[in-house]
């Protein structure tokens, strides 16, 4: 039917274990079918089998802008797969692949599709298992990619190293707009990186960054202090001590403040 179907731009299966057989009919629909806009296919035990066939369908489909792929079973070879189709894929804006199993191998192909292609704004790569070499090939991408504005990759396991070699890559993207880092042990040291890494780049576009639950040392209060004034529409999110986190913001509020003044008068000067 929806072979045939030019009306249809929406359509919603999620939940429905479709397997190796569905993937394999909605493949062959999406090599015909040039309506359906935003496809929801979250929760249908596709693994690694199933993301061959999907694959072929992302390679050569161009009308579907929202994907959804969410809570599926894929793992690396699907991540090597998935990650040539959406190097090559022209159609689509936004991806959903989280609650899957990229791990390593399957995360850095992944990252490597993201960085050739030049459509994608929106990447959603939550509670997979990215690690430190994912978090690496994503802040490569980065480097690239001058089209995504948010990225979610909370709960990736991304320790302190995965963090820093991270935020090599933020210190050079201009387009990035929403980046989320929450539940990922970065401890403070590699939220510490992340903030450094905007506050040497004066063309981010970040606006919104949420940041991991950690303790709020000295040397990170500063930090989002300097950030802040640099950067006074960003809107940081980040947990830890509440009573030093609400000074930190004020102390930054009078300082942005003080700067406008200063600016005011010598203008007038």
């Amino acid at each position: 039917m929806l072979k045939e179907n030019c009306y249809i731009s929406a359509v919603d299966l999620s939940d429905n274990k479709l397997g190796i057989e569905g993937a394999k009919a909605f493949s062959a629909m999406l090599l015909e079918n040039n309506t359906i806009v935003s496809l929801q296919l979250s929760g249908n035990k596709f693994d690694d089998h199933a993301a061959k066939y999907l694959a072929d369908a992302i390679t050569a489909n161009s009308k579907v802008e929202i994907l959804d792929l969410s809570y599926n079973m894929f793992g690396d070879k699907a991540g090597e797969v998935l990650g040539a189709a959406i190097a090559e894929n022209i159609g689509l804006k936004e991806l959903k692949i989280s609650w899957n199993h990229f791990h390593s191998e399957g995360a850095a192909a992944l990252a490597k599709g993201l960085g050739a292609n030049i459509f994608l704004k929106v990447l959603d790569v939550s509670y997979n298992g990215f690690d430190n070499s994912g978090a690496a090939a994503l802040g490569e991408a980065l480097k690239t990619n001058n089209v995504l504005e948010e990225l979610n990759i909370s709960n990736n396991r991304i320790s302190v190293e995965g963090a820093l070699r991270f935020a090599v890559g933020l210190k050079e993207n201009k387009t990035l707009k929403t980046l989320n880092m929450i539940r990922n042990p970065m401890q403070s040291e590699g939220c510490c990186g992340v903030l450094k890494a905007l506050q040497a780049n004066s063309g981010t576009g970040v606006e919104i960054l949420d940041l991991p639950d950690i303790p709020v040392s000295k040397e990170f209060a500063e930090l989002c202090d300097a950030v802040k004034i640099l950067f006074p529409n960003l809107l940081l999110r980040h947990g830890g001590n509440t009573k030093l986190q609400r000074k930190s913001q004020l102390k930054a509020e009078l300082q942005t403040q003080l700067k406008v003044e200063s600016n005011s008068q010598n203008s007038v000067a």
